[in-house]
């Protein structure tokens, strides 16, 4: 599959959701192709250089994604909001002349669903604690709390953490022991 790339200093994953503003022409060429043909593009996650520079070098495990709304900002520029569909592998890249990165990707196997064990229930009440915010209440994202899955997602997407370390939760293909570093991480955080 043949699509645009996006990278960014944020991430994505299946189910999730995130708000994104589109300024530069390349990405509202994108944008209009990807609205025109119903077809998504994929969100990675920066390695080097900033999200704005023709330049950057980006990691090569992302999320394809769909745009479900856009609208005109108050600040003048377009926003939209797209959704995780699946996770995929960069298997190769280039730059067109406009300064758009594409690639051809190949879609990963769905990780499979499963229950949040006991030793990590206090993951979900972190996770929905994140969600009494109203900026993520906004995105109005559909959480299965009891979902190994979906928490570590949601969590991994949400949680302050280091670029490279969600990026290595992103590259994940077990929840639970995405679980388990994401309970670490939190300890850590706790201690300070």
């Amino acid at each position: 599959m043949n699509v645009p790339l996006f990278p960014l200093n944020s991430i994505v994953l299946p189910g999730g959701r995130i708000p994104l503003q589109l300024f530069e022409p390349r990405y509202i060429d994108m944008l209009t192709r990807c609205l025109k043909e119903d077809r998504g593009f994929v969100v990675v996650m920066l390695r080097e250089g900033l999200e704005t520079a023709k330049e950057a070098a980006f990691y090569d495990i992302g999320t394809y994604v769909r745009i479900i709304d856009f609208q005109q900002l108050d600040n003048g520029l377009l926003g939209i909001t797209v959704e995780g569909e699946g996770k995929v592998s960069v298997v190769r890249s280039w730059q067109e002349p406009d300064g758009l990165n594409l690639g051809d990707v190949e879609c990963l196997m769905d990780e499979a669903s499963c229950e949040v064990p006991e030793r990590y229930l206090e993951l979900p009440a972190v996770l929905k604690a994140l969600f009494r915010h109203p900026v993520i209440r906004d995105l109005d994202m559909a959480v299965d709390y009891s979902d190994a899955r979906d928490v570590g997602w949601r969590l991994t997407e949400l949680l302050p953490l280091d670029k490279r370390e969600k990026q290595q939760l992103v590259e994940l293909q077990d929840p639970i022991e995405r679980l388990s570093r994401l309970h670490a991480l939190l300890e850590a955080l706790e201690e300070g």
